[in-house]
């Protein structure tokens, strides 16, 4: 069991859910808010049952943007947690029975997560679940999963004192403090001669004030000078005052903390008006959705990942595969994390299956259960080999750097991985 004394208080919690969210609604992707089987089927168990409503299925719910301007990165957590529900189930989903996963939109904000995360908890009856996209979102969301002991696992919120929310609060997303330095040493590896930074972040958004913070201190120890620090919000779209204050200190590197839509708009705005420096991302635009948005002008941005589609071992080969025949490019962070979250609830089901038949345990005990096994076990996953901590912070042991190749017509590009 996790130490509560490790838990943030009750304050930190509550002022954590009053921070502003991302409004901004742009055209949404595709979106699909539940699976085929959310309903309850007629012939469905009594309440309490591990089915989740049907009698050859085990529910796990994804919780997720699917819509809001998070959605560019939302989008990409539903297709990993796709591949990864029919790549499991074409393997006997839990020892013979079916995984079905139940998707609900958390939107962009605080309020979206917690309906979600209330209607897979109480009216989907999932085991666990994978979700949500943001950070900010996870402090509002996360202490009603704690609360009804039900286990979560946080595809892509990194920022700090995730874990410590509770008991049942874990993540497949090393933390920012982990993996954001690597993008600074290789911005000093290709130019050596920086020496003066500026920093922009979202002020709005709880993940980009954990990641601004954690860049900050980095460029302070290796003995650079923050020149400038400026903020915006998420919601924003015309940047000229901050990037001009930006470019009046004539920094040699840039560093953003943002989402893919404020971000990429910071970086074609920057680019215009002339900055020719070396530009560093935060996760916030790790994605391929970020191209569409500063086309031509993504080119050369550095960004740290905690994934690469270039990781040999068999489980990543087969999750490779079937993103790149669906989608016809290389998967991404968000997707391989989802899927890996998926993943982690599966092996450990068919562990608990292995001791006790999970059919036969009323919910709550399978939840708790679940909980126990997870934090316990091994995976290997498209992530490289994983497991927890006590606290349900994750054990990863590969990292790398990719920069932005933009294709010749500046519509479509590629993360290229840095050796």
């Amino acid at each position: 069991m996790k130490n509560p004394t490790a838990r943030p208080s009750a304050l930190f919690v509550t002022c954590a859910s009053l921070l502003i969210a991302c409004s901004q609604t742009n055209t949404p992707q595709t979106s699909t808010t539940a699976s085929p089987a959310t309903s309850p089927s007629p012939g469905a168990l009594p309440e309490g049952s591990p089915s989740g409503g049907s009698s050859n299925t085990i529910s796990i719910g994804i919780g997720v943007a699917q819509t809001s301007n998070v959605a560019l990165l939302g989008q990409e957590q539903v297709a990993g947690a796709k591949i990864a529900e029919k790549y499991f189930n074409d393997k006997g989903g839990v020892d013979g029975t079916r995984i079905k996963l139940v998707f609900q939109d958390t939107g962009g904000d605080e309020q979206g997560t917690i309906n979600a995360f209330n209607t897979l908890i109480n009216q989907d009856k999932v085991v666990g679940i994978v979700g949500p996209t943001l950070s900010q979102q996870a402090f509002s969301a996360d202490p009603i999963a704690d609360r009804a002991k039900i286990p979560v696992l946080g595809p892509s919120n990194t920022a700090k004192g995730i874990p410590q929310i509770g008991d049942y609060v874990a993540r497949v997303s090393a933390p920012v403090a982990v993996v954001a330095p690597n993008a600074v040493k290789a911005a000093l590896k290709q130019n050596p001669n920086i020496k003066k930074v500026a920093v922009f972040f979202a002020q709005n958004d709880a993940f980009s004030k954990s990641e601004t913070e954690t860049f900050q201190t980095t460029v302070k120890d290796m003995g650079l000078e923050l020149a400038t620090v400026q903020k915006f919000l998420t919601t924003d779209t015309d940047f000229q005052s901050q990037a001009t204050n930006g470019i009046n200190v004539k920094p040699d590197l840039i560093i953003i903390s943002g989402l893919a839509a404020d971000g990429g708009n910071l970086i074609k705005q920057l680019r215009e008006l002339g900055y020719k420096g070396v530009i560093i991302g935060g996760n916030g635009l790790n994605t391929s959705n970020v191209f569409s948005v500063c086309k031509a002008l993504c080119e050369g941005v550095l960004i740290a990942q905690a994934y690469s589609p270039e990781y040999q071992n068999e489980i990543n080969k087969a999750f490779r595969d079937a993103y790149r025949a669906q989608f016809k490019k290389e998967p991404p962070q968000f997707s391989a994390q989802a899927f890996t979250g998926v993943q982690v609830f599966v092996e450990s089901l068919k562990e608990i299956n292995a001791k006790s038949k999970v059919s036969q345990k009323p919910l709550a005990e399978l939840r708790t259960n679940l909980n126990q096994q997870l934090l316990s076990g091994k995976y290997d996953t498209p992530l490289g080999e994983i497991s927890f901590t006590p606290e349900g912070e994750i054990n990863q042991k590969e990292f790398y750097v990719a920069q932005i190749k933009m294709d010749a017509d500046g519509n479509n590009g590629k993360f290229e991985f840095l050796k």
